[in-house]
């Protein structure tokens, strides 16, 4: 039976949602209330989804379709509701139905909370690429945890960071369904017992253990315009009956209360902090969990095709491994084999290595999650024997392969030997995938080269490059409306799922009309800015000054200081040159840094101190501005990136993996100020030279430094203005009531090494700087530049990255 087909029309629109309105959320539908209409709008969206979401599932079926399993720990999908209004194309409809009801639809989107499924770049990359397999048609699902509270919400006291629980579910969302008559224990502790099978042969099996209900929760990702939907599978962890029933029969009300709380903790909170013992547990055990139920999900669905051998399992199951917090999947899938489905080793493992790849997105050695051997062994029992037999036979091959070199099998060993042994877990990706992909081309490189030089010498072919890509339909057609009509009017709306097509507007980078109206959108784009940040912050902006945007994860490697150093300079210029001209500039910077994260969060310190003195100095007036947005997160860069003169890609080359907010900013206009890291190389390669602000060492150069010895001191005693800036921070001219409050800051950069080498790059950055000032006092260039930005940016869709997994490493095909 096919699906009941919705009516889009306006009138059968406006019925479905005073339905809604009246019979899901039990209220009056008159007088129109924002909340309640907004929510009614949402389940008649929602309905039009699920209709199409089940043709697409049989339609799976019926083709007998390869599927992929994106795994990953973070999902940051950013709000909902327009997109799913963009993707089945009905959003005039949405607006004259609700403009009828005597309300607008921009307001009623500003009624949904961002949810709180990701932290950054990993989680948003992951949305993305759902985005992508859904309108590819490729047949895929995502899977992770529904966090009842996400990483945190972030405020803003006193120039501190403050953390508040980040509740986005508080009031439940419409998006998610709760798939009840989907729900799979998962086992924790107990021990491994040795047993001999029905044939006198060694089996295990894991016994004594405790354990947790997990529940599928969907949301939906339709592809753009196509009918087809897919979706995200979610876990929540829900408390086991009996184990609750045990504790209560015993006459232990608080106790079964308590152990039901604590089993439910899992899927409580996005990355618990990992400083103490405990929270360490808790994150190995989240990580496991959403492992364990993903792969009873995945089993589930191969059997119901009633395949007669698991040989043919990686002919229909591809899993892809986002980052190394499911690795612990490689180990699921041999104890699921060996021991339940009494599969011997070698089966097994081939089996297990021809169904998982693995996507790597760190070069910095300290961030390669390990865990202690001790603490696996004792949550996972039975996966720490399995990863010591993984190891074992691994060591031996490569012993057999180069006899004698010790130095290589510590190397390549997936147990770290130490005090505390620890269980590397990239090396368990490595060691169990097909393929392992670096995220750009730099970044795959070093992997190659450097990090991980040994693996890709014993495994050759096994490491390959997929530069990341954003979704065209998230940030710019939904992002950034105007500018979308605008090149639809030049080049036609093709450019919306094919973004090569944006190249045909390169030639009206020459058409003074063209330039004109492309300036009216960017300024436009900037008051609607300036507005919401008067409305946020109570901080009157100037649209008219160059926006310089800095938002992303507060980290030393992303180099925050170095802007503040910048425009301490320029505070420093102007108040020297007192009625001299300099080209008005507003600094905007926005992010979050982790809890426990003490030098990142005294960063963000330092920027409101700076800020607050800046802009309280009547002898800068509107020369020089700097904003620091609290809660960066998906719907707040939607309104940041459109109205972006200035990108600020500035990390230690060789220190970040990709970077995806470069893209964003770029599509959408934007100049990058950046070093030659991450995807910062292929961008400026594709936008031109001459339309890129480059500044600072390479990574080849930095490497050099490290090994002839860095003195950041010889960069502050010759540079007059970054003495004077650095002294201000240490003696407290941006904290007079605490002198010696950044001096924590300064020290690391003039007496513990400057790590991230920020000295170094302090005198090519501000020269690049004022380059750019330079080019934004020529409008006309300016423009040119922006326009030949956006043109050339179509290699870094997601559609053509998820394109490359599909042909290099799931080989996997679209749907018809």
């Amino acid at each position: 039976m096919n699906s009941p087909e919705i009516n889009h029309t306006v009138e059968v629109l406006k019925d479905d949602i005073q339905r809604h309105v009246a019979l899901t959320l039990g209220s009056d539908p008159f007088p129109p209330r924002q909340m309640h209409y907004y929510l009614g709008l949402c389940y008649s969206v929602r309905d039009r989804l699920v209709s199409k979401w089940l043709e697409t599932q049989r339609s799976y079926y019926d083709s007998i379709a390869k599927r992929v399993y994106y795994m990953s720990l973070e999902f940051l999908p950013g709000r909902f509701l327009m997109n799913y209004i963009q993707a089945l194309g009905i959003e005039d409809e949405c607006r004259e139905a609700v403009r009828d009801f005597g309300l607008d639809l921009d307001e009623l989107l500003e009624e949904e909370w961002n949810p709180g499924l990701g932290n950054g770049g990993l989680g948003r990359l992951a949305s993305c690429y759902m985005d992508s397999m859904a309108t590819c048609r490729i047949p895929a699902y995502g899977y992770g945890i529904l966090y009842d509270y996400g990483i945190f919400y972030q405020t803003i006291v006193n120039g501190y960071q403050h953390e508040c629980a980040d509740n986005w579910l508080r009031q439940d969302s419409p998006w998610v369904l709760r798939r009840v008559n989907f729900m799979y224990r998962i086992h924790f502790y107990g021990r491994s017992e040795v047993y001999q099978d029905s044939a006198g042969l060694e089996r295990f099996r894991w016994v004594d253990t405790d354990s947790v209900m997990a529940m599928a929760c969907d949301i939906m990702v339709p592809g753009y315009l196509n009918g087809n939907v897919t979706n995200m599978r979610l876990w929540k962890a829900i408390s086991t009956r009996d184990f609750e029933l045990e504790v209560f029969n015993r006459g232990d009300y608080i106790g079964a209360v308590q152990a039901k709380a604590e089993s439910e903790n899992i899927s409580k909170v996005l990355y618990p902090n990992d400083q103490s013992a405990r929270g360490k547990e808790l994150r190995l055990r989240q990580q496991y969990f959403f492992v364990a139920a993903t792969f009873q999900d995945i089993l589930r669905r191969f059997r119901k095709n009633n395949y007669s051998s698991f040989d043919c399992f990686p002919d229909q199951v591809a899993v892809q491994l986002n980052d190394t917090h499911p690795a612990i999947s490689i180990a699921e899938l041999m104890r699921l084999l060996v021991d339940d489905e009494a599969l011997d080793w070698e089966r097994a493992w081939g089996i297990c290595q021809r169904t998982f790849s693995y996507t790597n997105h760190t070069v910095l050695p300290e961030a390669l999650e390990t865990w202690s051997v001790d603490l696996v062994g004792n949550v996972l029992p039975r996966h720490m024997q399995i990863i010591f037999e993984i190891n074992r036979r691994f060591l031996d091959e490569v012993d057999r392969r180069h006899p004698g070199r010790t130095d290589l099998l510590r190397a390549l060993s997936l147990i770290a030997e130490g005090d505390r042994k620890q269980v590397r877990m990239a090396h368990l990706a490595i060691v169990g995938s097909h393929k392992v992909n670096g995220v750009a081309q730099l970044h795959s490189n070093i992997l190659k080269n450097r990090l991980f030089r040994d693996f890709d010498e014993f495994y050759p072919g096994r490491f390959i490059n997929v530069t990341n890509g954003i979704t065209p339909r998230r940030w710019i057609l939904q992002a950034n409306p105007a500018l979308s009509e605008l090149i639809t009017s030049v080049i036609g709306d093709e450019w919306i799922m094919d973004l090569d097509r944006l190249d045909a507007l390169a030639p009206h980078a020459e058409d003074p009309d063209f330039r004109q109206r492309w300036q009216e959108v960017r300024r436009r784009n900037k008051k609607l800015l300036a507005r919401y940040v008067l409305r946020k912050l109570g901080v009157g902006l100037n649209p008219a000054t160059l926006f310089d945007m800095h938002v992303k994860r507060i980290h030393e490697y992303k180099r925050q200081l170095l802007n503040v150093l910048h425009v301490i300079t320029l505070y420093n210029r102007i108040r020297t040159e007192a009625g001299g001209h300099h080209t008005p500039r507003t600094v905007f910077f926005g992010g979050k840094a982790a809890p426990g994260y003490f030098q990142a969060k005294l960063i963000i310190k330092l920027i409101n101190s700076v800020a607050a003195v800046v802009n309280a100095d009547p002898a800068v007036g509107s020369d020089l501005r700097v904003v620091f947005l609290p809660n960066y997160c998906v719907s707040q860069a939607e309104k940041l990136i459109p109205a972006a003169d200035l990108s600020e890609q500035i990390s230690t080359a060789g220190m970040e993996a990709s970077g995806t907010g470069n893209m964003k900013f770029s599509l959408n206009g934007a100049l990058t100020i950046g070093t030659l890291d991450g995807a910062n190389i292929e961008i400026r390669e594709a936008v031109g030279e001459e339309n890129f602000f480059l500044f600072g060492l390479t990574e080849e150069e930095v490497v050099g430094m490290r090994v002839d010895g860095y003195d950041p001191r010889q960069y502050f005693e010759r540079s007059l203005e970054l003495k004077k800036a650095l002294d201000m921070i240490a003696t407290g001219a941006f904290s007079p009531e605490a002198p010696d409050l950044f001096r924590p800051i300064v020290d690391s950069l003039l007496n513990q090494g400057d790590y991230y080498m920020v000295l170094a790059d302090y005198e090519s950055y501000v020269h690049a700087q004022e380059e750019v000032s330079r080019a934004y006092e020529d409008q006309e260039r300016w423009t040119r530049m922006s326009i030949l930005n956006t043109a050339h940016m179509g290699r870094f869709s997601s559609d053509r990255a998820i394109m490359e997994y599909a042909r290099n490493i799931w080989q996997v095909t679209p749907l018809a």
